[in-house]
């Protein structure tokens, strides 16, 4: 029988090693990155075009290769960190594996330039899916220039699967963001198609904070330091009151490494819960500085997961930090007048007028509003009439412990008029501001209106998406909003929504946009909230698909045009959010998947009395 195991040539190797390392372009910037500051760089200029896909250009002023050291930089598993297996475990560099320019190189065309500052010129290789075309003396700056075309060029099944642009080009942004916030002493530069979206200069890590994410950031964070035989955690948190739904900026490095710890996480969001509302998340830039000998960095092929030996005892290390830093945002001074010499002034005496008579308010005290009258008789016929509809139309209604999500996601049905619902009075009762309760013939139906008025808004806004055609309310002073890189790269995709729904946004220059209309209804709500809260949530989502954009959007318009918790609402108010609901098609669940309606039928009810 003849022998059948054979070595992979290193081109299909290199692919293969590829396929861990390089999983998008954001790898390859965040490879390249990582090499140029590994290199000693203190200015790195990053140019990305159709995000990443044509081109990835890392341009640094580093010490640069020799002609020897350029060429063996591609061969697999070269590197210059490691010499023993114990240098695993003493590392203080980014890249330390020698796989990324080989992976690189095996599913791209690459091209570097390097010079050494003691040497007259540089050296020149070409390379093509890991074959070597030229190499050869040029004239260069000093440092290194690494050009990678066309990726995955040679694998057009890999290149299939590259999502949209503007999502290739937010998970570079990411990457890119990770690295400069743990470099604040090196000077970058990023372009997007000729278009510079960072120009970061060097700084401290504060300023270079504000730099990323906006000037109105610096207010907002609260320093944290702590140093202890084991570990020593310094950084910055979010005030309480910056905490958010979505889009919270929250980083953690570990040694000039940025991770993602769960743990971790888990201490900070734990310090913050007694501060912040339920769900909010906060903002935090924390980092960690331990003997590498107590972490393992190689757990992972992007080497984001990172092993701590003592995690149970770091834990309540960063609670405490994280605590002690939250309350020096609550200490405020005392501001004490100097009472000496000043004018004694006298106090204003109101002049009350003449107290008004108490208000006689005429009720029948007999009226009960579950119970079937002679005064309203139709209004329970109509409310059993609407009931019986819905259960013939198997949808079932949810029970108080139902916890199935409707995942019902299509395009709306024209909403039909509510003509069931023209009735004189409805037989309900506002319980707290937030519950709805009305008597059926079987029992009682309890519906949570806030939720009803997401589910209606959420159906309104679809239907102004798909008819394209969204109601305007100009504003007397137009609103000037300020993006973060990140947002403002996702908002070109996504202004043709936000103008079907209502929105009449223009272009400022530098991020900066003027809200000069917003959908009518809208006009008493913080509408820069509301803007950043749509774009944080379409960009949370990672929506890929128009329809799910649209969906995204019009569920967090929803969710801040929605009537508050508590709200008491008059009895036409309340009629008509009951009516709207029951006209849409999907009254029983929030978009998101949350009860609407719970039944409680008259078994229930009885067996809770014996």
């Amino acid at each position: 029988m003849n022998d059948i195991i054979r070595l992979l040539p290193d081109s299909i190797a290199n692919q293969i090693a590829a396929g861990e390392v390089i999983q998008q372009p954001a790898s390859v910037v965040k490879e390249l990155v990582e090499n140029a500051i590994d290199a000693g760089a203190d200015e790195i200029t990053v140019i990305v075009k159709d995000a990443g896909k044509t081109l990835i250009q890392v341009i640094d002023n580093g010490k640069g290769m020799s002609e020897t050291d350029a060429r063996m930089a591609f061969e697999r598993h070269a590197t210059s960190k490691i010499k023993k297996a114990e240098d695993l475990f003493s590392l203080h560099t980014m890249g330390f594996r020698g796989e990324a320019l080989a992976s690189i190189a095996a599913v791209a065309q690459v091209e570097l330039k390097t010079k050494q500052k003691e040497r007259e010129t540089g050296t020149l290789i070409s390379i093509s899916a890991s074959q070597y075309e030229k190499q050869e003396d040029i004239a260069t700056a000093d440092g290194s220039i690494f050009s990678v075309k066309n990726l995955f060029f040679n694998l057009p099944v890999r290149r299939k699967f590259l999502k949209s642009p503007e999502t290739e080009f937010r998970n570079i942004l990411n990457e890119f963001e990770c690295i400069v916030l743990i470099n604040p002493t090196v000077s970058f530069h990023l372009f997007h198609d000729d278009t510079e979206i960072f120009n970061l200069p060097a700084t401290n890590i504060r300023q270079r904070i504000a730099n990323v994410f906006g000037k109105n950031i610096n207010q907002q964070l609260l320093p944290i330091h702590v140093e202890t035989s084991l570990i020593k955690i310094y950084g910055f948190i979010g005030t309480p009151a910056s905490a958010k739904k979505r889009g919270a900026w929250q980083y953690f490095f570990v040694n000039g490494r940025y991770m993602e710890h769960a743990y971790f996480h888990k201490a900070v969001t734990q310090a913050f819960d007694p501060f912040i509302p339920t769900g909010d998340k906060p903002n935090y830039f924390i980092y960690l500085e331990i003997d590498p000998g107590n972490i393992d960095v190689n757990i992972h092929p992007t080497k984001k997961k990172i092993k701590f030996e003592h995690e149970q005892a770091i834990f309540p290390i960063i609670l405490s930090v994280v605590k002690e830093g939250i309350g020096k945002s609550a200490t405020t001074p005392t501001i004490e007048f100097d009472q000496e010499g000043a004018i004694n002034l006298p106090a204003y005496q109101e002049k009350r007028a003449a107290t008004a008579p108490v208000p006689q308010i005429n009720y029948n005290p007999q009226y009960n509003p579950f119970r079937q009258t002679a005064s309203y008789p139709q209004a329970n016929r109509d409310w059993e009439k609407l009931f019986e509809k819905k259960e013939n139309s198997n949808i079932p209604l949810p029970s108080f412990d139902e916890v199935t999500v409707d995942k019902q996601m299509t395009a709306p049905e024209e909403i039909p008029q509510p003509a069931l619902f023209e009735f004189n009075h409805t037989n309900h009762h506002n319980y707290k501001g937030r519950f709805l309760i009305t008597s059926l013939k079987s029992g009682l139906a309890i519906i949570d209106q806030r939720r009803a008025h997401i589910r209606i808004l959420f159906d309104r806004y679809m239907q102004q998406l798909y008819n394209k055609k969204g109601i305007s309310q100009g504003l007397l002073f137009p609103e000037i909003i300020a993006f973060t890189p990140q947002e403002a790269t996702m908002l070109p995709y996504m202004l043709e929504e936000f103008a079907f729904i209502g929105f009449d946004l223009s272009n400022l220059g530098n991020n900066t946009y003027a809200i000069n209309g917003v959908p009518a209804g809208l006009e008493n709500i913080d509408i820069v909230e509301v803007l950043k809260d749509m774009l944080n949530k379409a960009i949370e989502t990672g929506c890929e698909i128009r329809e799910e954009i649209c969906e995204a959007l019009s569920l967090a318009l929803a969710q801040q045009a929605a009537i508050p918790f508590g709200k008491m609402l008059s009895l036409e108010e309340a009629d008509q959010l009951v009516a709207d609901l029951f006209s849409s098609s999907s009254p029983n669940y929030t978009p998101n998947g949350k009860v609407i309606i719970s039944l409680l039928n008259d078994d229930e009810l009885e067996k809770r009395f014996k």
